[in-house]
């Protein structure tokens, strides 16, 4: 069963990010992932590029993954809200 930090260290080697929290109980996560490789994709754009950095853990173990996926200024213009 992936652990939050496995779930983290998957999404790290496989995306370039500049902030990543995971949180999750070994089924269903949820995750904030902020990279500039998020700047002028769509959400599903986006979500698909952490899919593939998960690879095929996200269909064999990982049951739930809920995602919040910004690029570095929407992350910064959120925290100065």
């Amino acid at each position: 069963m992936p652990t939050p930090e496995d779930v983290k260290q998957l999404i790290a080697c496989g995306l370039a990010c500049e902030v990543l929290e995971v949180r999750g109980d070994g089924h269903h996560f949820e995750a904030l992932v902020v990279s500039p490789l998020f700047e002028g994709k769509s959400r599903v754009a986006r979500h698909q590029l952490v899919y593939a950095a998960l690879g095929d853990r996200m269909r064999e173990e990982i049951h739930a993954l809920s995602m919040r996926t910004l690029t570095p200024a929407e992350y910064a213009a959120q925290r100065n809200a």
